[in-house]
C-alpha cells in the first residue's frame, strides 16, 4: 500500500525540493571527484607530488586518483549495506560527516603520502553517500518520473565541476592569506558539505524502507504528509484507499536480505550485467573526466591553459542533465546507455587528434555530455531493478566494480599517457565503451517499457 500511494503522487515542487536536498549531498562528491583533476597541478605546483618517480614510476595524480576510487570501492561494497539495515537518512548523513572530517584533515598534510591516506579515508565516505542518495530517491519519486527526478539531480551533483573549475582556476595560482590554493578547494568542500548536512535534517526518512522494518505507522505519516503536500489537505483526506498490490516486494519481502540473494536467480544475470556495466563505464567516465588537464598538457598545452580549457569543457556538464529532462522517462534506459557509450567513445577518438582550442572544447563536450547521459541513465537504470528490502546493498555491490575499476584505470592512464601518448590512452577508453554498449544491448533488461517484467522479477525474489 505504501509503494502503491507513493507512485500515485504527482510530482510537485515538495517532491522536486526534497530531490535537491537529496542531490546536494552527491554535489560534493562530484565536487571531491573534480579534484583529482583540478588540484593536481597546484600539489606539483607546491612540490607535494612530484611528475615522476610515484607509486610504481608513476606520476603521483595516478596515486592520488587511486586513493580516492579505493575509498569509493571500499564504501559502496562494504558499507552501502547499512543502508538497507539502518535506514537510508542515519546513513548518508553519517557518511558525509566522514568525508568532511577526511577533507579537513587532508588539506592539512604536507606529503604525497598522507594526502592520498585521507583521500581514501573521504572517498569512503563519498562511496555510501552516492549509493544511498539512489536508494532514496528511487524510493520516495513515483516510478512515472524517477529518469527526470535522476536527470535534475545529475544537474545538481554536475554544478560542482564549473565550480570547481572556476574555484581552481583563481586559487591555484595563488596563495590566499599564506594558505595553498589546493588547501583553499578541499576546506571550501568540507564546509559546503557541512551547510549540506544540516538542511538535510529535514528530510524524512524513506517510506518504503520504513515499511519493509515494521514502521508500517511512521511510514503511513510520511506518506499521508507527503499527499497533503503534493494534493492539497483536502483533495488528500478524499483520495481512495489503495491496497497492497500483487507482486509489490516492498513491504513484503524480510527486512534484513542475505547478501547471497544477489547471486541467485532471478538476479545473478542483472548482478553480472551491472557490474561489467560499471566496471567499462567507469574506466571511460573517469579515465576523461580527471584526466582532461594532463591530457591537454601532454598534447603540448601549458598547465594553465590546460585549467582553462577543462573549465570550458566542464561548464557543459550541468547543462546536459537538463537537456536530458526532455526524454528521460520517453527513450528506455538501456537504449540511453548504449548510445552515450558509443558516443562518448567517438568523441574521445576525434579529441585526441585535435590541436586548435576550438575543436579540442567542441569534442571536449561532446565526450562530456555522452558522458553524463551514461551517468545519469546508469544511476536511474540500476535503482529501478531491485526492490527496497535489496536495494542499497545491490547498487552498493555493483556500483563498487566501477570504482576498483577507476582505481586501475588511474593507474592504465598514467602509464599510456607516460609512455604511449594521448592517442593511445584515448583507444583505450574507447574500447571500454564499445564493451559497455555491447553488454547492456546484449543483457540488459528493459526497465521503462517492461515495468510489469520488473514485477515478475520482484515476486519471484519474494
Amino acid at each position: 500500500m505504501i509503494e502503491a500511494r507513493l507512485d500515485r503522487l504527482p510530482m510537485t515542487r515538495h517532491l522536486w525540493y526534497l530531490v535537491t536536498l537529496l542531490a546536494a549531498g552527491a554535489f560534493f562528491e562530484t565536487y571531491d571527484l573534480a579534484l583529482t583533476a583540478l588540484a593536481a597541478p597546484g600539489l606539483v605546483r607546491e612540490g607535494v607530488f612530484a611528475t615522476r618517480g610515484g607509486l610504481l614510476g608513476l606520476p603521483d595524480q595516478a596515486a592520488f586518483g587511486a586513493a580516492t576510487f579505493l575509498g569509493l570501492f571500499a564504501g559502496a561494497l562494504l558499507f552501502g549495506r547499512f543502508a538497507d539495515r539502518i535506514g537510508r537518512k542515519r546513513t548518508f548523513n553519517v557518511a558525509l560527516l566522514l568525508y568532511t572530517g577526511a577533507t579537513v584533515l587532508m588539506a592539512l598534510q604536507h606529503s604525497a603520502m598522507e594526502v592520498d591516506v585521507w583521500r581514501f579515508v573521504g572517498g569512503i565516505g563519498l562511496g555510501v553517500e552516492l549509493v544511498t542518495i539512489d536508494a532514496y530517491i528511487a524510493e520516495i519519486v513515483p516510478a512515472r518520473y524517477r529518469g527526470r527526478a535522476f536527470a535534475f539531480s545529475t544537474f545538481v551533483q554536475l554544478l560542482a565541476v564549473p565550480v570547481a573549475g572556476v574555484l581552481s582556476l583563481t586559487l591555484i595560482p595563488r596563495s590566499p592569506l599564506g594558505v595553498e590554493g589546493w588547501r583553499w578547494l578541499c576546506i571550501i568542500g568540507s564546509g559546503g558539505a557541512m551547510l549540506v548536512w544540516f538542511t538535510r535534517t529535514r528530510l524524512p526518512e524513506s517510506p518504503r524502507w520504513l515499511a519493509q522494518h515494521g514502521s508500517v505507522t511512521e511510514a503511513d505519516r510520511i506518506v499521508t504528509t507527503l499527499e497533503q503536500r503534493c494534493f492539497g489537505a483536502v483533495a488528500a483526506a478524499k483520495l481512495p484507499h489503495l491496497t497492497a498490490m500483487a507482486g509489490e516486494a516492498t513491504e513484503g519481502t524480510p527486512a534484513n536480505v542475505a547478501a547471497g540473494v544477489m547471486f541467485r536467480a532471478p538476479w545473478l544475470g542483472i548482478v553480472t550485467m551491472l557490474s561489467l556495466m560499471n566496471v567499462f563505464n567507469a574506466i571511460g567516465f573517469y579515465g576523461f573526466g580527471n584526466w582532461v588537464p594532463a591530457l591537454l598538457a601532454a598534447q603540448g598545452h601549458p598547465i594553465m591553459k590546460s585549467l582553462e580549457y577543462s573549465l570550458y569543457i566542464g561548464l557543459s556538464y550541468p547543462v546536459c542533465p537538463l537537456l536530458f529532462l526532455l526524454f528521460a522517462d520517453r527513450l528506455e534506459r538501456k537504449w540511453q546507455i548504449v548510445i552515450a557509450a558509443l558516443g562518448a567513445g567517438a568523441c574521445g577518438l576525434c579529441f585526441a587528434h585535435q590541436d586548435a582550442p576550438a575543436m579540442l572544447i567542441l569534442f571536449g563536450v561532446g565526450v562530456t555530455m555522452f558522458n553524463v547521459l551514461s551517468a545519469y541513465a546508469t544511476h536511474a537504470y540500476q535503482s529501478e531493478l531491485f526492490p527496497s528490502a535489496m536495494r542499497a546493498q545491490a547498487i552498493g555491490f555493483v556500483y563498487s566494480w566501477g570504482r576498483l575499476a577507476a582505481v586501475f584505470s588511474s593507474l592504465i592512464m598514467g602509464f599510456l599517457l607516460q609512455r604511449a601518448g594521448t592517442t593511445a590512452a584515448f583507444v583505450f577508453l574507447a574500447v571500454s565503451q564499445i564493451i559497455v554498449a555491447a553488454v547492456v544491448a546484449v543483457m540488459g533488461p528493459r526497465t521503462l517499457k517492461g515495468r510489469e517484467a520488473g514485477k515478475t522479477l520482484a515476486g519471484a525474489y519474494r
